[in-house]
């Protein structure tokens, strides 16, 4: 049908082309006519209108909601829910399908996490320092200025004092440690020793008449006999230490007890080494310009690298934010959901058309065979009824809106898009149903 409607469009073509050239021969003829005038004038030729035409073109078309959308993703994805079915009615910015975004979602909250970070830093910075971070930093100046003072003065007589008196301590225990035991210590712990030894066979005794009652480990002279062999224990070992005498393990801990306690009297009468003093003043001044600087306040760079850093935190926030929307596919106007083709758990490459919108319920034809030779003559604005195959007994006015620029290629022919906005509506019309289209030209 479509090849012989382009046929008959030839041939009408072909016969205004004849009409052209008739007229073309008439228009020759004058003129040579006026050749027989002044002789060596110019030829005067009399123009000839064109005559009017009302001649109507049929092409074939597509029909199309006016305004419609077909949607994809820019990042694709594994399909989470689908939230708005075909037949759906849909708000602007309503979401229609969402894509698992569980990456996406850590990368904001990440990413939330730096710009909180960036901020609390850009604040400590413009606050300054706290009362706190002061008063520790003048404490670090005076114990710094104390100790400096401590070694210029040299020591105390209380601290020297202090000195000699742990020094007299540790050489008395040395003393101690080394004198062996006097014959009366020797005695008395002789006799201690046998002391013991006879409580212990009293106790002995005494618990031999009980021994065989059944809870004689319970009975008072158990206990008694227990009490006697720990004391005889302990003092066995007096004995036994004072005879043998101190060990070389006491006299030696003793002896370092008292080098110890000399070198740090020592220490404490001599005076302050130079190196000494120069480092306690090192160290006050390490202290005071710590102290300065907080008072100083915080740097104008630093507050500009920290803003700088709170602005690249939010930017990144931003990029991630964006990221995460776009694993929503959202309705960009009111409309009907006419087609959606993934399923919840499906992959969808990026960029594939996945949703058809279409909003209101004004339609559209778009011609798909009106070639050059045929479009020259149409203008929008031109009035054009139109029919289905589908629907044979509805005819519906309608009105060219748009001749588009651009030809395209189509089976060796040029072939211009037209579109024709239909006047009136009828609810047994569907997207993409084929139509033909009739315009009426002359203009």
């Amino acid at each position: 049908m479509k090849h012989e409607r382009i046929f008959t469009l030839r041939a009408a073509w072909a016969g205004a082309a004849a009409c052209a050239a008739a007229v073309l021969c008439l228009i020759a003829g004058l003129a040579l006519a006026g050749c027989g005038g002044k002789a060596g004038g110019a030829p005067q030729a009399t123009p000839v209108p064109l005559p009017a035409t009302n001649e109507g073109l049929s092409a074939e078309g597509k029909l199309e909601p006016v305004q419609s959308a077909g949607l994809a993703s820019p990042t694709g994805g594994v399909v989470a829910e689908v939230l708005a079915p075909e037949g759906a009615l849909v708000t602007a910015g309503q979401p229609l399908l969402r894509f698992r975004a569980e990456r996406q979602a850590a990368a904001v909250a990440q990413a939330e996490a730096v710009v909180a970070g960036a901020q609390g830093r850009l604040a400590q910075l413009k606050a300054g320092p706290r009362p706190q971070e002061l008063a520790m930093a003048q404490s670090s100046v005076d114990n710094a200025q104390a100790q400096l003072d401590r070694l210029n003065q040299g020591p105390r007589a209380e601290e020297i004092a202090a000195a000699e008196a742990e020094l007299a301590a540790a050489q008395a225990g040395l003393a101690k440690v080394r004198e062996s035991a006097s014959q009366q210590d020797l005695i008395a712990a002789n006799a201690d020793l046998a002391n013991a030894q006879a409580a212990v066979r009293q106790a002995q005794a005494a618990y031999d008449r009980v021994k065989g009652d059944p809870s004689a480990g319970a009975r008072p002279e158990a206990l008694v006999l227990e009490q006697a062999t720990n004391n005889l224990t302990a003092a066995q070992a007096r004995y036994n230490a004072l005879a043998k005498g101190p060990s070389a393990a006491d006299v030696a801990r003793a002896a370092a007890d008292v080098r110890r306690a000399t070198a740090q009297r020592d220490l404490l009468k001599a005076p302050a080494r130079p190196a000494d003093i120069a480092a306690a003043e090192a160290e006050l001044r390490r202290a005071q310009a710590a102290l300065d600087l907080l008072r100083a306040g915080t740097q104008p760079e630093a507050i500009t690298t920290a803003e700088t850093e709170v602005s690249g935190a939010q930017a990144a926030l931003a990029q991630a934010q964006a990221a995460l929307a776009e694993l929503e596919l959202r309705a960009p106007f009111s409309a009907t959901v006419d087609s959606i083709t993934p399923h919840a758990g499906e992959y969808v490459a990026p960029g594939t058309p996945i949703a058809w919108l279409a909003g209101g319920s004004e339609w559209q034809v778009e011609t798909t065979d009106l070639t050059e030779l045929s479009v020259a003559g149409v203008h929008e604005g031109d009035a054009a009824t139109v029919t289905f195959d589908a629907l044979p007994d509805l005819t519906l006015p309608g009105k060219v809106t748009h001749v588009k620029n651009f030809g395209q290629d189509h089976q060796g022919d040029i072939v211009y898009t037209v579109v024709v906005t239909l006047g009136k509506s009828d609810p047994r019309l569907r997207w993409n149903m084929t139509a033909k289209v009739g315009i009426v030209t002359g203009r």
